[in-house]
């Protein structure tokens, strides 16, 4: 077994800690707003419970949401980063950490027997997206992926002469069907080109954007915003009950694909859009 510094391994466990009981700045701004411009009483009503729900996590370090999700990390590890072979053991020892402490649910079980691991821990799981850079620094982002919204999530193999109006009806129809399953408003991640693969790990990886930060590719963040829009005027609101608001933001991720292919991800958030971030640095200090 990889012995692995004891000052990683404390500071995972504050991380996966402050993404299931804080909820990022930006969502709470957008919460705010959303609830500014409602006009429906009941979603209003819907949207100062989440706030409320919000504030008292945070101040009691209480988990947001019952449902703590599978924890994902997407790790970005410097050529040089002297401590490589010790993060993977960090994370896990980590989760196993906040399972017991935070608390969180566990949430992952065996896929043909049900049997609960009890540690969160399980074959891939936790899930690590690894990626190299330059430098001598290692990013960690958790991104705890709830069972409700992920169930939300969808793909598609157009036929490659698909027309961007098609797209978009079938990004609509899809989120419209789902309706208050996936306890909007939340984001909507989606994931155009590559492969079907590679499809929903863009969308999913499209979730690590802050609300508002649109794609650098004009086109692209024009199709975000008219998304924005047209999903908010289904009328869906907030945990389905109506309203004005149902999503916070849409965010799109592309790959150039295969002339004979044209698949398009979907993967949803729920309106607890959690996700925490730290660097550490080739010297062990932490980065939040």
């Amino acid at each position: 077994m990889v012995e692995t510094p004891d000052f990683l391994e404390d500071a995972v466990f504050l991380l996966i800690k402050k993404a299931v009981t804080e909820l990022p700045d930006d969502v709470v701004t957008a919460l705010k707003k959303a609830l500014e411009r409602e006009t429906n009483e009941v979603a209003r009503l819907q949207l100062e419970i989440m706030l409320r729900n919000v504030e008292l996590a945070k101040k009691l370090q209480h988990p947001i949401c019952q449902d703590t999700g599978t924890l994902i990390f997407f790790v970005e590890v410097g050529y040089d980063f002297p401590f490589k072979k010790e993060v993977e053991p960090a994370i896990v020892n980590a989760v196993k950490k906040a399972t017991r402490e935070v608390p969180l649910r566990s949430n992952t079980v065996e896929p043909f027997t049900g049997k609960n691991s009890g540690t969160n821990i399980g074959r891939h799981i936790p899930w690590m997206d690894w990626s190299f850079v330059e430098g001598d620094e290692c990013k960690i982002t958790v991104l705890p992926k709830g069972g409700g919204s992920e169930n939300g999530s969808a793909l598609k193999m157009f036929n490659p002469t698909v027309s961007l109006e098609e797209v978009k009806r079938f990004i609509v129809n899809h989120v419209v069907e789902l309706g208050g399953r996936v306890c909007p408003p939340g984001v909507v991640g989606i994931g155009i080109g590559g492969g079907g693969d590679i499809a929903l790990k863009l969308a999913k990886k499209s979730l690590l954007r802050p609300i508002g930060d649109r794609n650098k590719d004009k086109t692209v963040a024009d199709l975000e915003v008219d998304l924005f829009e047209r999903l908010n005027k289904t009328g869906i609101g907030p945990m389905g009950l109506g309203g004005d608001t149902t999503v916070l933001d849409v965010r799109i991720e592309v790959a150039d694909r295969h002339p004979a292919s044209f698949p398009v991800g979907i993967v949803l958030q729920c309106w607890v859009d959690r996700k925490a971030s730290m660097a550490v640095t080739g010297d062990g200090k932490v980065i939040w």
